[in-house]
Order: structure tokens, then C-alpha cells, then sequence
């Protein structure tokens, strides 16, 4: 994190720039580029789902800032990927918390708010804590790839972050879920126990269920609601 930012101005030109030197390079590539760009004004985002992007961000800015949303509402397996991040990536992981625990959440919300107003619920837990950490960056790399969804199809690997002013980075844009099975093997990368067949995308505990055979991967989340995002990345 820096004290000096640039301008929302100056960031959109360097966006811009970004994306014509970044068009064809490797997730690597953007990474090294941000990081030479930005220095400690780059964080990294991590769902702890699996941890390619803080393992690949490590070994290209030892020490960089990964943010982390402790929503409350995460699975234990989650949580414990959290930990392990922590204990063996050269990273500095900083959990961003609500400015509510759950139980003031119930307390000013009415209980189970998730069930009732997802939409409400992610912008306080998710959306809100993220905005307010990212104040002190220039730039945010996400791990959102294009094949993860018909919403994420058109993700962009550099873009000007509007909403915040941020130059924001997809470094793994391009990948397949075979390029993700591949790091992860071959660079003995930590992955959450629930990542499988039945949990190809985790998220809060009480808004993800089990994929059912020949279901898309993201089925299992905010089921039976019109609702596919969070907000993050929206």
C-alpha cells in the first residue's frame, strides 16, 4: 500500500497502456509488468478457491498484498486455505472484514439476510470492505478467467476500473480450467479440499450448494436466484 496515488486520470492513460503492451503477453507477463508498474501499490485478490494467482503474484512481487474478504459465512476448508496462504506463500495476507460480524448483521438486517437479499448481503460482506481497502492501491489483479462463466466470457486481462478508479488486472483471463489443473500440478500449488467435482466453485457456505451432473460449474452458487455475481468484478 502507498500514500502518494495517482490521479483516476493518470491510472485510466496507464490502463490504457497497459492494454496494448499486455494484448498478447503471459499471465506472468502482466504480473511482472504491474508489479514493475506499481510496486507495493499492486494487490492481489485471493477467494482462497484455489491460490494460483497469489502463488504466481509471490514469485513476481515477494511480499505483495492478498486480500482476502473473511465474509463470516465461509467454509471451514476455505478459511483453512486461508491459513495455509498465509503460513507458506512469501505474501502478505490481509483479511478484509465487514464493518458488521454476522450477528450485528442479524441484529440491524433481520437474521439470515443471505436467504432473503443476496444482493444487499454480498455488497455489505464483499463489495463494501474490498472498496475500502482498495483505496490505499493503484492497481488490483482479480483471478477471474473467462471460462468460468457466460458473465466472465468477455473479461478483459487490463481494464480501468471505473467504480474505483483502479487499474484493474485479470492475468489469468485467457487460462482454461486445463492451463489452472496444470500450474496447480506442476507447481504443488494449495488448492480448498471442497474444490472437486461437486464444488467447482466455492463461495459463502450458506450460498453454495453441490453441482449436480451436467450442471455449469457456477450452478452451485446463489441457486435458484437470477444472481451469478457477487459484485466484485461487476
Amino acid at each position: 500500500m502507498i500514500t502518494a496515488l495517482r490521479s483516476a486520470a493518470e491510472l485510466s492513460v496507464v490502463a490504457l497502456r497497459a492494454s496494448l503492451e499486455l494484448a498478447d503477453a503471459s499471465a506472468e507477463e502482466i504480473l511482472r509488468w504491474a508489479a514493475d508498474e506499481f510496486g507495493n501499490g499492486l494487490a492481489v485478490t485471493a477467494s482462497m478457491q484455489d491460490t494460483v494467482l497469489a502463488h504466481l503474484a509471490a514469485k513476481v512481487l515477494p511480499g505483495i498484498d492478498v486480500l482476502f474478504l473473511d465474509t463470516g459465512y465461509h467454509f471451514v476448508e476455505t478459511i483453512g486455505t486461508a491459513d495455509a496462504v498465509e503460513a507458506v506463500y512469501n505474501v502478505n495476507l490481509l483479511r478484509l472484514l465487514p464493518l458488521q460480524t454476522v450477528a450485528e448483521q442479524d441484529a440491524n438486517h433481520g437474521k439470515d439476510l443471505f436467504a432473503r437479499d443476496p444482493d444487499t448481503c454480498c455488497a455489505l460482506r464483499k463489495v463494501a470492505p474490498l472498496n475500502r481497502a482498495l483505496t490505499g492501491y493503484e492497481a488490483w489483479a482479480t483471478g477471474v478467467r473467462r471460462t468460468e462463466s457466460v458473465t466472465r466470457a468477455d473479461t478483459p486481462a487490463v481494464q480501468f476500473d471505473f467504480k474505483r478508479g483502479k487499474v484493474k488486472f485479470a492475468p489469468l483471463a485467457a487460462w482454461s480450467d486445463d492451463d489452472v489443473d496444470r500450474y496447480i500440478t506442476e507447481n504443488n500449488v494449495l488448492v480448498n479440499p471442497l474444490l472437486g467435482p461437486d464444488y467447482p466453485s466455492i463461495g459463502c457456505e450458506p450460498c453454495t450448494r453441490r453441482v449436480l451432473p451436467g450442471e455449469d460449474s457456477r450452478a452451485g452458487r446463489w441457486a435458484g436466484l437470477a444472481k451469478t455475481e457477487c459484485g466484485i468484478n461487476l
